[in-house]
């Protein structure tokens, strides 16, 4: 080991000023020691955040759910499991009634210019309370919400009693000739159900018997739909898109 003394100090001056480099090295090392335990507490803090952000994204992400042909309508099941389809548009009346309206199935509207073209999937031989729950269905989801009204008048043809064709009349888009004998329900209560469903947001008739997860009723009322999504989306814990496709148009009133 070999010391360096500097020749024109004392013995005591040389080993004063090897204290204090000693001191200073000491001192030094300190300080080093201390920033690199802060180092590691600020790398252990940014792994817990960055754990905490990938967490809350992959829960924020919305895992890809194959949707049935069904739900790009207004749709629902009655109590007995039959499908109702209804069109969102005048476009989409007419797909409905093109595509989807075959022998054996009910056709409900809305007694209101401007409503849902709806359909009872194999409806021939439903019971009264099933045809309550689609004629319930057909008048919430038709202008009667938008204008905020409290009951409209329904009704039900079979197939055969519905074209697209009247003799010297024109018929436009999403409207229909109706012929023969209607079914009527006078005074069809606005009044709907959403709630979660095999765990999807879904809306069904007021007047259906099942139970639905966190289910709130809906009815016209005074709040702006936008608002509605919102706090219907927060109730039921779902996207507020989710809540958004189901909803009839027009303001709403929630009741528990």
């Amino acid at each position: 080991m070999r010391i360096r003394l500097n020749i024109e100090k004392s013995v005591h001056e040389n080993a004063a000023e090897y204290y204090e480099e000693a001191k200073d090295a000491k001192n030094k090392l300190k300080g080093l020691e201390k920033a690199i335990e802060e180092t590691k507490k600020e790398i252990k803090k940014a792994e817990k955040e960055e754990a905490a952000a990938g967490k809350k994204k992959a829960e924020s992400v919305k895992i890809a759910r194959k949707k049935e042909w069904y739900e790009k309508f207004h749709w629902f099941f009655t109590d007995s499991g039959k499908l109702v389809v209804g069109g969102r548009s005048a476009d989409q009346n007419d797909l409905v009634y093109k595509k989807h309206f075959e022998q054996g199935d009910l056709f409900f509207h809305a007694d209101i210019q401007g409503g849902a073209a709806c359909i009872l999937k194999d409806g021939d031989g439903a019971k009264e309370n099933e045809l309550n729950e689609v004629a319930q269905f057909a008048a919430s989801f038709s202008n009667a919400w938008k204008n905020g009204n409290a009951a409209v008048d329904v009704y039900c043809v079979k197939k055969e009693q519905v074209s697209k064709h009247a003799v010297g009349g024109f018929i436009p888009k999403g409207a229909f000739a109706i012929v023969g004998e209607r079914k009527w329900f006078r005074k069809t209560e606005l009044r709907l159900r959403i709630g979660i469903e095999n765990g999807i947001a879904v809306v069904i008739s007021g007047n259906s018997k099942r139970q639905l997860e966190k289910e709130i009723i809906i009815i016209p009322g005074k709040m702006e739909k936008g608002d509605s999504v919102k706090k219907i989306a927060k109730i039921l814990g779902v996207h507020p898109d989710d809540v958004q496709n189901v909803l009839p148009a027009g303001r709403i009133s929630i009741k528990s």
